[in-house]
């Protein structure tokens, strides 16, 4: 088997990422592309009360277990299958459910902190940062918070202000100097997802 090609898709929370990574990951077959989100290898939080996680400062890259993450990644590229962790977003803390990924020819990498570890980035083939103003973002990860986790509109607005935004700032904005390709307007760019579609074919040839 030749080495897979890693494709990692990064930027701000609610740039469009994800919606990026899921329409690639969606036009291909799964038996050629896989998929691993760097939201699954938040740490483990058993130890800690529930009032205690919910303190945790989840944009910072200590919250991830980048050492989990790193040898999975090399496990795919070795052609080893993984057991991906899972997350619980509800009770902020990681789920005892996994998800066995097996190696693909394409694997993609999506999460606001994947260029900021530098291991994590050599790793990568192409970098794509999604590049989207801060008014939409906030607007967004509203949205998303408050239907899909369960979230109060205080509680969002306080955790962004305090969090999410310091953190966007110091450490997710200056990766993409790192970027091999930046794409503005996140999901809404049908430009650049036909590009990187387009990519993958060639790659899959």
């Amino acid at each position: 088997m030749r080495r897979p090609v890693l494709i990692g898709i990064t930027g701000g929370t609610g740039s469009g990422k994800s919606t990026i990574a899921d329409a690639l990951y969606s036009t291909f077959s799964q038996d050629c592309i896989a998929m691993i989100q760097q939201d699954m290898y938040y740490k483990d939080q058993s130890h800690l009360s529930m009032d205690e996680r919910v303190k945790t400062n989840y944009d910072h890259p200590m919250a991830f277990d980048n050492d989990l993450l790193v040898e999975h990644l090399k496990s795919l590229i070795n052609g080893e299958a993984i057991e991906k962790p899972s997350y619980d977003f509800t009770v902020h803390n990681r789920a005892k459910e996994t998800t066995t990924v097996d190696p693909r020819d394409i694997i993609l990498v999506e999460g606001i902190l994947i260029l900021e570890d530098e291991r994590v980035r050599d790793l990568l083939d192409i970098k794509v940062y999604v590049d989207t103003d801060a008014d939409i973002r906030i607007l967004r990860r509203l949205v998303r918070d408050i239907n899909e986790r369960g979230r109060t509109v205080e509680s969002v607005i306080d955790q962004y202000l305090t969090m999410v935004r310091p953190m966007h700032m110091q450490f997710t904005e200056p990766s993409k100097r790192y970027a091999d390709i930046i794409v503005p307007e996140g999901g809404h760019n049908y430009v650049a997802i036909d590009l990187l579609m387009t990519k993958i074919k060639d790659i899959l040839k």
